[in-house]
């Protein structure tokens, strides 16, 4: 599973021109899963996501986690994170999980990370989304649960 993550002060998904999400203060990630991903990959994945220090405390750039700062939690599937691209001009996605094993997969990350951040807000499966944010910062990170 691999996710982008990034500091927000805010972020929303819009779909067929209705807003569907919107949160303050936290982080906005989009999430692919791969078709290997096991039940371990979405815990490691639900458990980072609650608990990296990517927010300030004073001076110091990456003390507190979004649990501390009381933020939320922005998740947008997104298959196309799982793209490979080191060959030839087009994309390949054959790593994505099937459309039938992602959504199962992403809602149990959902249920996983609603556990830690209930807070957590989240785009439409499959639809095409509008995804707006302000990245604070900007800080961006990519957590790679294959890289654990």
């Amino acid at each position: 599973m691999i996710a982008i993550i990034q500091r927000v002060s805010s972020a929303s998904v819009t779909v067929d021109e209705k807003e569907i999400a919107r949160i303050g203060a936290g982080m906005a990630v989009l999430v692919s899963v791969h078709a290997e991903d096991l039940d371990g990959d979405i815990q490691w994945t639900a458990r980072k996501l609650a608990t990296i220090r990517m927010f300030a405390e004073g001076e110091r750039n990456f003390e507190r986690d979004v649990i501390t700062i009381g933020g939320s939690i922005l998740l947008v599937s997104n298959f196309t994170v799982a793209a490979e691209t080191a060959k030839g001009r087009r994309p390949s996605l054959g790593a994505a999980a099937s459309p039938q094993v992602g959504r199962e997969k992403f809602d149990q990350l959902v249920a996983a990370v609603r556990v830690f951040v209930p807070s957590t807000q989240i785009g439409e499966f499959g639809a095409d989304m509008k995804v707006s944010l302000v990245n604070d910062g900007p800080v961006t990170f990519i957590l790679d649960s294959r890289r654990k």
